[in-house]
């Protein structure tokens, strides 16, 4: 720009070394792994906790058993409802002097399973769903799709349940109506050509030979379960306290022929949470203690006794105090209220295919670095947290002081829609937070893009802050 300042950010692949580009591949290589081993929250932390185990980490249930005191060094986490989870690597300062924070969320939108789901119709047998979080419901048709999760029987057995996964394991499917009569279909409006109710599974066609004349009606039923008593050892009933998600079935690859960017299910938000994971596992001793809070149910309003609206954070920190010797109710709010956060949720990346409902001045682009936005909600700032001016100044200059490549973003323009994260909830405690995140594109769909060099940017940045803020 001719006599001024150009405050365009220059895309980071341009200034990357042999060196960067070869951990840039394998952050990305642990990246995938971790998309595909982690398409449920359940799953997600399991394969976390065995991660920060192998790093030295040890559950804070264990280490209050133990009767040892927590101090400056170790290395702690704590799980709730195998859903919702949160590190601390103990600081050398008092936990009253506050934590540096990296929150993210695990939880992803997809279809969950009906407590009642089984039926037949014509010989074909399917599983009721009910989506969950934002969905374009007409992207979730005519795509392979797996089912993972769990079944609790009556006497508290859990079984798990992966099917869709494996090259020799089948998958299911929904349905979609045949284009030469679908006239009527493609004149509905989006939103209304694929009916909730219509995202049914298809999950068998094959009749069971061997049945009464009466059950002759629900033959294919019947094969179904039959296969899961034989399977999984579990009957019909046991429907009612299983968590079966159905989510797209294969593994997370590479994008575009240069190999640039990661195709797969559930980035929006497990590439924040996976980077803010790899920076916490990064980390020396800290001055001031280093946490990451990893949430569910961030997709359906961070409700719930895992979302980021329940107590579990502020409680586990109050047992990490006792651990320490420190807790009182004052000790606890100072050191809520004197941490500093950022907010780790994926940015709407831009589109030039639907570049209309951007403005391109403060949109994220894929391969410019993570994303700040210092307020996200929608239309008038709705559901936003807006960071005070002070500490965006702050985060920039740690990222500028250790070369991390950002930028700064709104999601779309003004009037067009907008989004919320967990900053505003943990902004309740009177903690500094701003949102930062990863560009994507294709939020929400089954499948979403993102590019490796903000994945990589995205580790750098949250390690930066653990070390600086």
């Amino acid at each position: 720009m001719k006599g001024g300042i150009n405050m365009e950010r220059k895309n980071a692949w341009l200034d990357y070394t042999e060196k960067d580009e070869k951990e840039i591949e394998q952050t990305a290589k642990d990246y995938r792994h971790f998309l595909n081993v982690g398409k449920t929250e359940r799953e997600c932390v399991e394969e976390l906790v065995k991660q920060a185990e192998k790093a030295g980490y040890v559950s804070l249930e264990k280490k209050a058993a133990s009767g040892e005191k927590i101090q400056a060094g170790d290395k702690i986490y704590a799980v709730g409802m195998k859903k919702i989870m949160a590190l601390f690597h103990i600081g050398q300062e008092p936990l009253e002097n506050g934590m540096k924070i990296l929150g993210a969320h695990i939880d992803s939108p997809r279809l969950d399973v009906k407590q009642n789901p089984l039926y037949e119709d014509t010989d074909l047998a399917y599983l009721d769903t009910h989506y969950y979080g934002g969905v374009k419901k007409y992207q979730w048709v005519a795509l392979p799709l797996a089912i993972h999760g769990v079944i609790v029987k009556k006497d508290g057995e859990t079984v798990n349940v992966t099917v869709g996964e494996d090259e020799e394991d089948p998958v299911v499917y929904i349905t979609d109506l045949l284009i030469h009569l679908a006239g009527k279909q493609m004149a509905k409006k989006a939103s209304e050509v694929i009916e909730g109710e219509n995202l049914d599974i298809l999950i068998g066609s094959r009749p069971l030979k061997d049945v009464k004349d009466d059950d002759k009606k629900e033959a294919v039923k019947a094969n179904v379960l039959n296969i899961l008593k034989e399977k999984y050892g579990v009957e019909e009933e046991d429907f009612l306290s299983a968590e079966l998600e159905i989510v797209p079935a294969g593994k997370a690859r590479d994008c575009g022929l240069d190999r640039s960017m990661v195709a797969g299910y559930g980035q929006d938000d497990r590439v924040c949470a996976y980077t803010s994971f790899l920076a916490m596992m990064e980390m020396d001793t800290p001055k001031r203690t280093s946490c990451c809070l990893l949430t569910d149910k961030e997709e359906i309003g961070s409700v719930g006794a895992t979302g980021m609206q329940s107590r579990f954070f502020e409680n586990t920190v109050a047992e990490l105090m006792e651990g320490m010797g420190s807790y009182s109710g004052i000790a606890l709010r100072r050191a809520l209220s004197r941490s500093c956060m950022l907010s780790s949720d994926v940015s709407a990346g831009y589109d030039p295919a639907y570049g209309e409902f951007f403005e391109k001045k403060n949109s994220a682009y894929l391969g410019r670095g993570i994303v700040l936005n210092k307020f996200t909600g929608a239309r008038g700032k709705s559901g936003s947290n807006d960071a005070n001016a002070e500490y965006v100044a702050k985060v920039r200059k740690i990222f500028d002081d250790n070369h991390v490549a950002f930028q700064t973003a709104e999601l779309g323009k003004v009037d067009v829609g907008g989004g919320g994260t967990i900053a505003y909830i943990a902004a309740l405690y009177g903690m500094e937070v701003i949102d930062s995140g990863v560009a994507v594109l294709s939020m929400h769909s089954p499948w979403e893009v993102t590019s490796k060099a903000d994945i990589y940017e995205a580790k750098k940045a949250y390690k930066a802050f653990l070390q600086d803020a």
